[in-house]
C-alpha cells in the first residue's frame, strides 16, 4: 500500500513539471553522508534537474548507491515538487535509516609478512572491527594499501586468497573475509651496469643497497636520485631482471649512456647590481673514468667582471665525497670601492648521515684595492670549515622549505698571512605554507669579524648591507659605516632578518608583502627598516622576483628601489 501511495505521488507531482529551470533542494543529510550524496549528484547540469518522472528516479538511484556505499540500505526518499513566484523547486527528503554494520571481520595476514611492523600498522590502522559501520571506501582503500605496500617492499607473489565482502540487509549485518597472502619478500641481487663510462667501483659506490637486503622500492627511487646527481649521463634505467630470479633474489639492471663532454650556456640578464651582463657557463661533466668534472663560469658587466673555475675530484663515496678545487678572478669598480680578486680555494667535501655538508677548506685571497680613501693590497691564507643544510618540497614555488648554513675561516700571521682575525658567517632560512593559497619566507643573515681594525682586511671580507636579498628599499651594499667623506668603509659585523607573506593570485602568479631589518656596522649599529610589495611568479626555472620595496629610515633621497631576482628565495 505504501508502495502503491509512492507511486501515485510520484505521477501526480510530474504534471507540475515545467520547461523553466528547476531548482534542487536536499534536505535531512549532513557531514559523510551529505558529501558523499553532493559528490554522485555533482555531474548533473543545471539543465539536467526537472521534475519528471524520469528524472527523480534517476535521482533517487543516485542518492541510494551515494548512501549504500556508507553503509546505509534502508534510507527513505521523499520528493516534492512546488512552485512560488514563477520558480520551480524539487526538494528531496532524506532519511538515512539505520546502518549496516560489521557482524564478522575475519582478517588474517599470512607469509613473510606476518613479520614486517608495517603491515601491522596498516591492519592496525585501517581495517574494520566488529561493530564498525559498513564503508566500502575504507574496504576497497584497506586492500588498495596492502597490495601497495607488498609491491614496495618486495612481495611480489602476494595476493588474496580470500576476498569476500557480504552485505545482509535485511539484518542489517556485513561480513567481510580478507586474507592477504605476502609470499616470500624478495632481496636485491647484483647490480649490473651497462653504457657507462666511469669505472665499474665509483659506479658500485653509488648504490645505496647490499646484495641480499631486502628489496625497497624507495631505494631504487634514491639511486636513481644519485645517478642524476653525478651530472655524468643523460639517460638513466633502473628495472629488475626478472628472467635471472633465483631464490627470491632480483638482480638489478641498470642502463645509461653518457652526457656530452662539453655543455655551454650562455645568457643575458640584468639585476639592480650590476645592471646589464653576460653569462657564459661551461660545463665538462666528466673528464676521465673517475668521474672528474670541470665547471667555469664567466659573468662581464659595465661594474664587474667575474671567472671561476671548479675542478672537481670525486672519491669512493662519489656522490657525496670529494674534493674539489677552485680558482676565480673577480674586477669590481661599485660605489666607494675599486678591487681586483684573485681566490685559490682546495675544499673537502662530506655529507654526514644527518644530512648536513660539511665542507674544509683552505683558501689564498689576493686583493688590490681602493675602499672610500684606503689604497692597499692584501694577501690571506685561510683555513675554514662550514656545515650547511637544505631541505625542500616539490614544485616550482615550494610550500616548505629550510635552509641553514654556519661558517668560519682564520688568518694568522704564522702561516703567512698579512694579518689576524677570525671570520663569522651564519644564514637561515624557512618556507611554510598554510592551506593552498598562502606563503610565508623568512630568512636572517649575520655574520662577524674578530678584528681590532676593520682596514686590516680587504673589502671582500668586511660587511655590507643592503638589496634584494638583504634588505630591500636600500642600494646594494650601501649600508654600512663610513668616513669623514661619507664614504662607506665596511663593518665588523652584520645583521640582517627578513619577514614576508605571500598571497597566490592564480595559478603560478602571487602577490607578497614583506618586511626588512638590519644594518652593518663597526662599534654601535643604526638599525634600517625595508618595506614593500611584491610580485612572484613560479617560472620553470624557480621563482622570479621583482619587488617595490621602501627605505624607512633612508631619507627622502634613494627612498624607494625597485629589486629584481631569479633563483631560489632562501
Amino acid at each position: 500500500m505504501s508502495l502503491f501511495r509512492t507511486l501515485i505521488g510520484i505521477l501526480f507531482l510530474t504534471s507540475f513539471c515545467l520547461q523553466a529551470q528547476t531548482e534542487l533542494r536536499i534536505r535531512g543529510l549532513s557531514g559523510e553522508l551529505e558529501q558523499n550524496v553532493n559528490d554522485h549528484i555533482a555531474t548533473y547540469d543545471k539543465a539536467d534537474i526537472s521534475g519528471s518522472l524520469r528524472f527523480q528516479m534517476e535521482l533517487q538511484q543516485d542518492i541510494e548507491t551515494a548512501l549504500q556505499a556508507l553503509g546505509y540500505y534502508h534510507s527513505e526518499i521523499e520528493f516534492t515538487l512546488a512552485e512560488t513566484s514563477g520558480k520551480t523547486t524539487l526538494q528531496v527528503d532524506v532519511v538515512a535509516g539505520e546502518p549496516t554494520r560489521i557482524h564478522t571481520a575475519d582478517i588474517q595476514l599470512s607469509g613473510d609478512a606476518t613479520e614486517d611492523r608495517q603491515f601491522g600498522w596498516l591492519l592496525r590502522r585501517q581495517a574494520p572491527e566488529v561493530g564498525d559501520v559498513l564503508h566500502h571506501g575504507k574496504y576497497e582503500s584497506l586492500k588498495s594499501e596492502l597490495r601497495s605496500l607488498a609491491l614496495r617492499k618486495g612481495y611480489f607473489d602476494a595476493e588474496f586468497s580470500r576476498s569476500t565482502l557480504e552485505v545482509i540487509p535485511e539484518l542489517h549485518q556485513a561480513n567481510i573475509y580478507l586474507h592477504f597472502d605476502s609470499g616470500n619478500r624478495y632481496k636485491f641481487g647484483e647490480v649490473t651496469f651497462s653504457g657507462q663510462q666511469i669505472r665499474d667501483e665509483w659506479m658500485q659506490s653509488l648504490i645505496p643497497f647490499e646484495p641480499d637486503q631486502p628489496y625497497l622500492a624507495s631505494e631504487l627511487g634514491e639511486f636513481n636520485q644519485t645517478l642524476a646527481n653525478t651530472n655524468w649521463f643523460s639517460s638513466i634505467s633502473i628495472e629488475g631482471d626478472t628472467e635471472q630470479i633465483d631464490d627470491y633474489t632480483l638482480p638489478i639492471l641498470v642502463k645509461l649512456e653518457p652526457r656530452l663532454r662539453n655543455s655551454v650556456e650562455t645568457g643575458i640578464g640584468y639585476s639592480d647590481v650590476v645592471g646589464p651582463r653576460l653569462k657564459v657557463n661551461w660545463l665538462k661533466p666528466w673528464l676521465n673514468d673517475r668521474g672528474h668534472s670541470l665547471h667555469s663560469k664567466f659573468e662581464i658587466s659595465e661594474v664587474e667582471q667575474t671567472i671561476e673555475s671548479a675542478y672537481r675530484m670525486p672519491l669512493s663515496t662519489a656522490a657525496t665525497d670529494y674534493y674539489q678545487l677552485q680558482v676565480g678572478f673577480r674586477n669590481r669598480d661599485t660605489l666607494d670601492t675599486r678591487s681586483k680578486e684573485v681566490n685559490v680555494a682546495l675544499e673537502r667535501h662530506w655529507l654526514l648521515a644527518n644530512e648536513w655538508y660539511r665542507t674544509v677548506s683552505l683558501r689564498y685571497l689576493y686583493e688590490d684595492f681602493i675602499q672610500a680613501d684606503q689604497d692597499a693590497s692584501s694577501s690571506l691564507i685561510m683555513p675554514g670549515i662550514s656545515f650547511s643544510r637544505s631541505r625542500q618540497s616539490q614544485g616550482n614555488m615550494p610550500r616548505s622549505a629550510d635552509r641553514l648554513l654556519f661558517g668560519v675561516e682564520f688568518s694568522e700571521p704564522a702561516w703567512a698571512s698579512d694579518t689576524q682575525f677570525v671570520r663569522l658567517r651564519g644564514r637561515a632560512g624557512w618556507i611554510g605554507s598554510y592551506q593552498r593559497n598562502h606563503r610565508f619566507v623568512s630568512r636572517l643573515d649575520a655574520g662577524a669579524v674578530v678584528i681590532d681594525d676593520i682596514t686590516e682586511i680587504p673589502p671582500s671580507l668586511r660587511f655590507f648591507a643592503g638589496g634584494d636579498n638583504n634588505i630591500r628599499g636600500y642600494g646594494y651594499e650601501t649600508i654600512a659605516p663610513v668616513n669623514n667623506d661619507n664614504e662607506l668603509i665596511g663593518g665588523r659585523y652584520m645583521v640582517a632578518a627578513s619577514l614576508e607573506y605571500q598571497y597566490r593570485v592564480k595559478g603560478n602568479w602571487w602577490v607578497a608583502g614583506f618586511f626588512d631589518y638590519g644594518s652593518a656596522w663597526n662599534d654601535s649599529p643604526d638599525f634600517k627598516r625595508g618595506v614593500g610589495l611584491g610580485i612572484r611568479w613560479g617560472s620553470p626555472v624557480g621563482p622570479v622576483r621583482l619587488d617595490f620595496g621602501y627605505g624607512l629610515d633612508s631619507g627622502e633621497r634613494n627612498a624607494f628601489q625597485i629589486h629584481f631576482a631569479l633563483g631560489p628565495e632562501l
